[in-house]
């Protein structure tokens, strides 16, 4: 991000993405933008200091109970003879997949915990249990997506290039089913994420560099290659003749992984308020129009705690996007400050309960399948 001028105010206020979410805005003023950054930075700067012994407590206890699940969950399945010791095992399983790519895999790739100086914790080293490789991960998401927030050409992750969420994006007839889409992407969301750094737009359009792309397609098949050989043959073979109950197990508890850390990924980007930017009107930010920008480009979610630890604290995704490198359980204790700086400044902090924001985010899917005009028509 280039910290210089601020770009012309009649930009945002004519922006295509700006009508995106239905919340028209207008451009802050020069004040608005330095008191975001003032206050915002001194939140960022109050709770690195504070960083000590209970977070590292608490990311140790997390790792702790998320091994415990996947033990019991791999015991449960291996030697199960009837369907509830079976069904438990799955969940158990599911629980310890989704805490390790949740609450553990994200927020330590995204170095929240570097400062211990842990190297089991520590994002250069770190790998979780998914499909994706984790540098690609880091190459697309800590920097593509955290830099460029929901910027249309830039965030790839504004509808993973699969789905039409705004009319910045042409219609074509085939996106007339992208509810379909939506439904494969999130079934089989670990190689959507695996395969994002293949840049399918570029097949799509011509411009695909296969030299370009061959170290990231190597190491890809080199971590789903190891995904496939534990989840599907090694665990599976250890239980001979009951090979295929367990290649069963595992496979359930990956599309429960799958479901539902794409449901959390969705209600915090593509709700029906989470709103697009252009290239021009974020030329030269400021950090100030970068916090700004992150708070209208994400979204939140209501729940107890066991939601918040099993969303990763992504339920907080307006926070993680303002401080994506502060531990993610900080979130909540912090969320009071932001929402009140947002609603202070007149900016709207999105949030609802769960259910409603993943019933936001089939409505966009749905509203967007059709074009603009028949959209007007049936208005």
């Amino acid at each position: 991000m280039t910290i210089a001028a601020n770009p012309n105010p009649e930009q945002l206020q004519h922006a295509p993405g700006a009508l995106t979410g239905n919340l028209p805005r207008t451009r802050p003023s020069k004040e608005t933008l330095d008191a975001l950054q003032k206050e915002l930075d001194e939140l960022r700067d109050s709770i690195r200091a504070d960083l000590g012994q209970r977070d590292a407590d608490y990311i140790r206890n997390i790792i702790r109970i998320q091994r415990l699940c996947e033990i019991a969950g791999r015991t449960l399945i291996h030697f199960s003879f009837t369907p509830i010791p079976f069904l438990l095992g799955v969940t158990a399983l599911s629980v310890a997949k989704i805490m390790d790519n949740m609450e553990i895999g994200h927020n330590v790739m995204h170095g929240q915990y570097d400062w211990m100086n842990d190297p089991k914790i520590h994002s250069a080293n770190f790998d979780w249990d998914t499909a994706c490789d984790n540098k690609s991960w880091m190459r697309t998401h800590n920097f593509e997506h955290h830099t460029f927030t929901n910027i249309l050409n830039k965030d790839r992750d504004f509808g993973y290039a699969v789905l039409r969420l705004s009319d910045d994006t042409p219609w074509h007839p085939l996106r007339s089913i992208q509810i379909i889409y939506f439904g494969l992407l999130s079934t089989f969301f670990q190689w959507g994420v695996a395969l994002h750094e293949l840049e399918f737009e570029k097949v799509r359009e011509g411009t695909f560099d296969l030299e370009e792309k061959k170290p990231f397609i190597k190491a890809m098949l080199k971590k789903a290659g190891r995904q496939v050989f534990k989840d599907y043959i090694f665990f599976p073979a250890l239980a001979g003749p009951f090979f295929w109950k367990v290649a069963l197990g595992n496979g359930m508890a990956n599309l429960a992984r799958n479901l539902w850390a794409s449901s959390i990924i969705f209600c915090g980007h593509f709700t029906e308020h989470t709103q697009t930017f252009t290239e021009e009107e974020c030329e030269n930010e400021s950090r100030g129009h970068w916090y700004y920008r992150q708070m209208l480009g994400s979204s939140n979610f209501d729940g107890n705690r066991l939601l918040h630890i099993m969303s990763g604290h992504l339920s907080y995704q307006i926070e993680h996007h303002l401080f994506p490198d502060i531990p993610a359980h900080r979130y909540a204790e912090i969320s009071p400050q932001v929402r009140e700086i947002c609603e202070r400044h007149g900016l709207h902090y999105n949030t609802a309960p769960f259910a409603k924001q993943y019933g936001s985010v089939i409505k966009r899917v749905l509203k967007f399948s059709l074009p603009s005009s028949l959209r007007k028509l049936t208005a």
